[in-house]
């Protein structure tokens, strides 16, 4: 059950990043368009004299400028960072991470669970040593008092992803191992869900045909 729950916020909370993101750079590139088209309308109104379209777009720039979205840049910046430290382990889980995997693949029985097991292994060690570094930096930033530029908001909360993420990666390692070594399973991800790419059955049956 909390293992639903949690698979369930990790993937809330990627979407949520990437949407509020994709919103935010949408809402800022119409935002500069704007400004654009209305001064360049302001400019063919005073050359074609007409008084009442040259106030009326000017009162448009001045409106659309009082809008400052100089924050937003910086904003999806901190959004992207979370959604790619929650996506790592979100790729953990699923196993869509790019690995070389030759060797492994090579080896047969007990050198293939030595060797597997071994590159979990690293995969567990490298994140939690990641973890217990992130969580020093945040915590010094946290005694720093440093706030972000455009956003003035703690960086310790931006900068808390790293120990975050990198701890549930950690985590998804460890539970990919441990279901490696109790059922022999390793999450991967299914080829024939990409376009392009046919089914090796498939491929079979087409040359036997």
């Amino acid at each position: 059950m909390l293992l639903r729950i949690l698979d369930r916020l990790e993937e809330i909370l990627i979407s949520v990043c990437m949407a509020v993101a994709v919103a935010l750079i949408f809402v800022a590139v119409v935002h500069r368009f704007s400004l654009t088209v209305s001064a360049d309308l302001v400019g063919f109104a005073r050359a074609h004299e007409m008084p009442w379209l040259q106030d009326t777009a000017r009162s448009t720039f001045r409106f659309i400028n009082s809008l400052k979205l100089t924050w937003a840049q910086e904003a999806c910046i901190y959004l992207f960072v979370w959604m790619a430290k929650f996506g790592a382990a979100y790729g953990v889980r699923l196993g869509i991470h790019v690995g070389v995997d030759i060797l492994a693949e090579s080896l047969q029985g007990r050198a293939r669970k030595v060797l597997t097991t071994i590159a979990m292994s690293g995969g567990i060690l490298f994140t939690g040593i990641i973890t217990w570094i992130g969580t020093d930096f945040v915590w010094h930033i946290w005694k720093g008092g440093q706030i972000s530029p455009d956003l003035e908001m703690p960086m310790w909360i931006i900068y808390l992803a790293v120990p975050l993420g990198s701890a549930l990666m950690c985590f998804r390692f460890v539970q990919a191992l441990y279901l490696y070594l109790t059922t022999g399973y390793i999450a991967h991800h299914d080829h024939g869900a990409v376009d392009g790419i046919e089914d090796e059955a498939e491929i079979a049956s087409e040359g036997k045909a």
